[in-house]
């Protein structure tokens, strides 16, 4: 009997106590959503075409080349164009330069000219100008034709 009249009694005890705790307050409201953000694939410059439509990625390779990457609107998949070239009109230091990007072919991935996503372009100015500003002349991507979009070099156009 004592057995069963201690086990009452701590029983309660731990009722009591349970009951004496403050209640932790109930949030109902739902987390905040994430910020839209875009990740280039080769930490390069976002210039965004149309309203996410498409993005092309510049890329800083050996001193006085640039490489470019025609993207999906998410920046996660390459995207081909038949394109054999795209320029850049670029100011710097107050004159104007023109950037030709040529279709680079890959035998790895199989992308010919014309079937490609990646460009390249060298200027000696290149070299020395880590910041431009730029406009991409025209771009034709998957029948969308996007002309005189600009940028800043290193920062894009991406918001």
């Amino acid at each position: 009997m004592k057995c069963s009249a201690l086990l009452s009694a701590l029983m309660a005890l731990s009722l009591m106590a349970a009951g004496c705790g403050k209640a932790e307050p109930r949030t109902t409201a739902a987390p905040a959503p994430k910020a839209h953000e875009h990740k280039t694939p080769h930490d390069g410059t976002a210039i965004e075409l149309g309203e996410e439509a498409f993005h092309v990625e510049l890329v800083k390779e050996d001193p006085g080349t640039l490489s470019a990457y025609v993207l999906d609107g998410e920046m996660e998949n390459f995207i081909r164009i038949e394109s054999p070239t795209f320029e850049i009109a670029a100011t710097v230091a107050g004159q104007s330069q023109t950037l030709v990007f040529r279709a680079i072919a890959s035998t790895a991935t199989g992308e010919t000219v014309g079937n490609t996503s990646h460009f390249g372009a060298e200027a000696a100015w290149l070299k020395t100008t880590p910041v431009f500003d730029g406009v991409l002349t025209r771009l034709e991507v998957k029948g969308q034709v996007f002309t005189a979009v600009s940028f800043n070099f290193p920062k894009g156009n991406d918001k």
